[in-house]
């Protein structure tokens, strides 16, 4: 799952900065069995003058699909 996320992201936003890290192993026992959990740290040129909120939609719209098919739990850091 990470090199998905890693591949739709790198292609949807050609980033100078992308490390995605399952994080899972953290939330063990908690919602999702601590799978699927990810850190997306993201640094892009289209992201410049676009807002933290939208920022997030973003990624969101590009990992849609995959939203119901893995990813439990995303946290992001978008600049």
């Amino acid at each position: 799952m990470v090199e998905q996320i890693r591949a739709r992201l790198a292609a949807a936003f050609s980033p100078s900065e992308l490390d995605v890290t399952d994080e899972g192993h953290l939330h063990r026992g908690h919602a999702g069995e601590g799978k699927g959990h990810f850190h997306v740290h993201i640094v892009s040129p289209a992201f410049a003058g676009v807002l933290p909120i939208r920022r997030h939609r973003m990624i969101y719209a590009e990992l849609d699909d995959l939203m119901n098919r893995g990813i439990h739990a995303l946290s992001i850091d978008a600049k």
